[in-house]
Formats: structure tokens, sequence, C-alpha cells
């Protein structure tokens, strides 16, 4: 028989077990979400450590592939030789300049055989002809010029269709920076037909009279073409000329990014037609404005000079009735024995439809337009010699030397290049401008002969005769 004190211990010893059984039962919701996130956790560990694996093998595999392409592109060698220059040369200028035969000795090959290689002499046409065996006499070749030039207007529009024919389709594809800036080359003589086919400036070279050209280039890496090449005549206005160039560019299919200009470009006009066409430029402002006086600060331009602290400002030019608003970036720092020079300098800049970051950001955009200087260096040196008043004969020799610079920066790009990832690596050093000249010269050598016995009355020396092996 149970009494109610062994009843009462059982009830006390059945409740521990009660107690840990409801401990257990609440203690297990906490534990399975610890695994479920501990199973979360191991689960993106596991997709991070594959995706590492994935990406780790495509960086691997794109090692490879591009080991393999430059593998391939070193066992493959192609040689480009001077008739290959020579006959492309020869065959561009025919397509776009379309000069016709003039009679039998005189073909239009010969003539730009002639004129190519008294281009890369940077000789006259007569010395050539003298030099060349096959070659025509001077005279034919002045005659041939004379009576196959068409007149400027037609003249401009084949030397341009030629100056674009080898540009790139990137250049195409997005806005480019283009620069633009006159060449004056020095002429000592009269006009042949008007005054105005005369340019006058600066005395140069003894004299104030020139043959003005302008061009437009582009300003990008390995892709410096002459897009646009145009005669400048007397009294011909700055706004006049960009709107030519910018036309002759828009056929070409170049559209301006940032328009660098010289000084020369800078008035009202230039600028307002700028602002209406909508192109962003940066150009020099020059220094205009009332001198410092007693009790009269400078005005305009000149008191931003003499600031001598860069910044940002807002100028207004006025020429007559119209006024025209640009932004002015001022460039100040120390010379620091530069150019044999002390103290403080301030450049300042006149600029238009885009936002700078800083005024030194400014100067070393505006110095990458130097580059036109550098192709106008480069034309002088594959720029026929002639003394003859034919505006239309001098602008073609120009043409000419210009056409040569843009095949030897299209060589380079499109032939000389290295491919690689990226952009392609160029390398000027396996073929300079006199190099390519040379091989022009040595092709026509080839093809038409050279003059190497000079017949004379008199004796020779016994040293020439020694050294002819006489």
């Amino acid at each position: 028989m149970r009494t109610r004190k062994s009843t009462k211990r059982r009830k006390e010893s059945a409740s521990p077990s009660r107690s840990t059984t409801a401990q257990r039962t609440s203690k297990s919701p906490s534990s399975s979400a610890q695994h479920t996130r501990q199973g979360r956790q191991s689960a993106k560990r596991s997709r991070r450590d594959s995706k590492r694996a994935r990406q780790s093998a495509q960086r691997a595999r794109r090692k490879r592939q591009a080991v393999d392409i430059l593998r391939r592109h070193q066992e493959l060698h192609y040689e480009l030789n001077s008739n290959g220059i020579q006959t492309y040369t020869c065959d561009l200028l025919q397509k776009n300049l379309r000069l016709r035969d003039h009679g039998l000795k005189c073909s239009a090959a010969m003539l730009f055989t002639v004129l190519l290689v008294a281009a890369a002499q940077c000789a006259s046409i007569a010395a050539v002809c003298y030099r060349l065996n096959k070659a025509p006499s001077d005279q034919t070749i002045y005659n041939a010029l004379d009576e196959t030039l068409p007149d400027y207007t037609e003249l401009e529009q084949r030397i341009n269709r030629t100056l674009r024919a080898n540009l790139p389709k990137n250049l195409r594809r997005r806005r480019q920076r283009l620069a633009i800036d006159l060449t004056l080359i020095p002429y000592h003589g009269e006009p042949e037909a008007e005054v105005k086919e005369i340019y006058r400036g600066q005395a140069k070279n003894g004299t104030t009279h020139f043959h003005a050209y302008a061009s437009l280039y582009v300003v990008c890496h390995g892709e410096r073409f002459t897009v646009a090449l145009i005669r400048v005549e007397l009294g011909t206005a700055m706004k006049d000329v960009v709107q030519r160039l910018l036309r002759w560019a828009a056929r070409a299919g170049v559209r301006p990014k940032l328009l660098l200009l010289d000084r020369g470009f800078y008035s009202v006009a230039v600028i307002g037609y700028l602002k209406k066409a909508r192109v962003p430029f940066l150009m020099p402002a020059v220094a205009r404005g009332r001198r410092p006086k007693k009790g009269q600060p400078a005005t305009g331009i000149r008191a931003f000079r003499l600031l001598k602290r860069g910044g940002w400002y807002e100028h207004t030019l006025s020429s007559g009735k119209r006024r025209e608003r640009v932004h002015v970036a001022v460039h100040a720092g120390n010379y620091r024995g530069q150019w044999k020079r002390h103290g403080r300098y301030a450049w300042v800049y006149a600029y238009w439809g885009f936002k700078p970051s800083s005024p030194r950001w400014v100067a070393d955009t505006y110095r990458s337009r130097f580059g036109i200087e550098t192709s106008y260096r480069q034309m002088n040196q594959g720029r026929i010699k002639t003394c003859t008043r034919s505006p239309l004969q001098r602008y073609l020799y120009v043409a000419i030397a210009l056409i040569l610079r843009n095949l030897w920066v299209w060589l380079h790009w499109e032939v000389l290049s290295t491919p690689r990832r990226g952009r392609r690596r160029l390398n000027l050093e396996r073929l300079t401008l006199e190099g390519m000249l040379v091989c022009l010269v040595h092709a026509a050598e080839a093809l038409m002969g050279f003059l190497e016995l000079i017949v004379t009355e008199r004796q020779l020396p016994e040293c020439l005769v020694a050294n002819n092996g006489g």
C-alpha cells in the first residue's frame, strides 16, 4: 500500500526529468538555426572558392592565349621593301589627284615618280631629271604640270581627298582633338597674276612676303594625320580659314572634340563662329588692354598677366559693336632658371565649351598642339625646291610633302606596329621619315636608272682614275 510520502517522493524524482526534457526541447530551435547558419556560410565559402577558381582559370587561359598570340606574331615575318612603298605611293597619287598623261614620254606615272624623287631629295625637278636616265627633260615636266593641273578649287578638292585617303576608321568613330595653324614659306619674287597670292607677315629669312598655307591636324598618339590643307591669300579672314578647314574635316568624317588654335586666331569673329558652331576651343589670349599707370590699373588680358596668380576668370572681347564672352584660365608658376629666366610667369588661355580640371591641365593640353609644328618641320624634309611663281605648283609641292608624311604615319600604324592586347605598340625605330624618303629614291633609281658616268673634256687626275679602277 502506497503512502502519500512515497507518492510525493516519486513526483519529486520525476520532476527533474521533465525539466531536463523541457530544457532539451527549448534548446533544439537555436541549435538547428546555428546548424543552418553554418551550412549557409559553408555554401557561401564554397561558392566564393569556386568563383576564385574560375577567375584564376580564366586569367591563366587569357595569359596562355596572349603568349600564343605573341609567339605566332613572332613567328610570322613579312618584308616591306622600297618597291612596294614607291608603287603604293604612285598609285595613291594617281587615284586621287587624277592628273592625265602628257604625251607618250611623260605619263602620269612618270610625272609622279619624278615628283616623288624630287620631294624625297628636297631637290629641284631639273636636278632629278638630269640624274635619272629614263626621265624626260625638266621642261617636259614643267609643261605637263602647267597643262594638267586643274584650277585651284578642283585642285584643293583632290589634295584633301588624297590626305584623307588613309585615315584609320577609329578616328571617325569618336571625336578627336584637332589643331589648326598657319605655315609661312618665304618667297622672294613677284606674284604671278594677282597681288593677293602673296601673304604678308613679320620678317622671316629676309623677307615679309610668303606663300601661306593652313592645315588641320589630328592630335592623337600614333595617328597624327594632316586631315586638310588650304592656301591662304592676302586679306583672308581667319574665321574663313577655320570654317573651310572644319568643313574639310567634316567631309573626312573627323569630328572635333576640342579645337586647339594659335594666338593668331584670337579674335571676336573666330570665337563667335566657333561658339555658333558649338565647337569647344582653347587658345592663348593675346595681352591687350591698358597698361598700368599711376592711379590707373591695367585692364583686359594684360591685367590677368600682371596678377602672376593662377585662377579662373571671365573676359569679354569687343570689336566694334560685336562682343563675345569667353572663359579665362591663368596658369602661373616660377621660371626657376628655365629659358635662362627667373621670377614668375603667367600664361593666359581663353576657352569655351568644356570644363577643365585645373589651370595646369589647360597648359599641358595646349602643349600637345605643338605637334602640328613638328608636322611642318617634317614637311620641309620632303618639299620640292622651286623658283616658280605659279601658286598652284607651289601648293601641289607642299601637299605632296604632307601626303608623304601621312603615308609614313599610316605605315607605322597599319604595317610596322606590333599587335598586342590593348593599344598597339608603335615601333618608330623601324622606319624613320628620312628612311622612307630614301626608299622612294632607291626604287625610282632601280626603275629608271641613274647617272653614273659624267662626261668631261678635261683629263682626270690620277687620284680619280685610281678610285674609278681605270
